[in-house]
């Protein structure tokens, strides 16, 4: 997943950047709202972690702005702001879900892979492809009961495809799920984990459309 973590205090931004790169996730921080914003603009993110005490102004102004604007992308709200008015007003304004710091950096991550699938029109935790068995929320892949151990950006691409399943993606489509602002790309990047997940699931499990991109079928 693509995160866009806005968040201003730096201990809690790194460590978090940390972990949720540990899984296999590709963030991006933004420490105040004009960063978001600018961000925003850019890049398309699969969910975003948002404070609510930004420097420059109320996380929620931004959640506003992104929904009238269309944008659906998830929005979890991270604040230590814990009165029920304030996750009243934060939920109103479209965000999907409230959590209050101080907060366990796995269940971040499990919050943010559930509303991905569900926003990806498929919130179901394990699926089928063929004989293989998929975990999505434990991110672990299973052929005959035996486990196919993915390094976390082969799964990263992997479950971008699945989640796509049955639609092209292209190269750059990829390379943006996979990596943020400020991580160094190789030029065939996407081509090694391609072949790479190829060697361990199967040569057809992921299909090229010449000059268009990738596709689980």
């Amino acid at each position: 997943m693509r995160i866009l973590l806005i968040e201003d205090e730096v201990d809690i931004a790194d460590a978090l950047t940390r972990f949720l790169r540990v899984q296999g996730h590709a963030v991006d921080h933004a420490p105040d709202l004009d960063i978001a914003q600018a961000a925003l603009q850019v890049a398309a993110f699969d969910a975003i972690l948002l404070d609510l005490a930004l420097p420059d102004g109320s996380g929620l102004a931004l959640l506003r702005d992104q929904r009238q604007r269309g944008n659906r992308v998830p929005v979890i709200i991270a604040t230590a702001r814990d009165q029920i008015s304030e996750r009243i007003a934060g939920l109103d304004a479209g965000a999907d879900a409230y959590v209050v710091k101080p907060y366990d950096l796995a269940e971040i991550e499990a919050r943010l892979r559930a509303h991905g699938r569900r926003a990806s029109g498929d919130p179901a935790t394990e699926s089928r492809l063929g004989p293989l068995r998929v975990d999505r929320a434990g991110a672990r892949l299973f052929r005959d009961e035996t486990e196919i151990r993915l390094t976390s950006r082969e799964w990263a691409l992997f479950d971008a495809l699945l989640s796509a399943r049955g639609r092209v993606l292209s190269k750059q489509v990829l390379e943006a799920r996979l990596y943020a602002f400020d991580d160094a790309i190789e030029g065939n990047a996407v081509e090694v984990y391609v072949s790479r997940l190829r060697g361990k699931l199967g040569a057809d499990a992921i299909q090229t459309r010449r000059g268009l991109g990738y596709l689980i079928p």
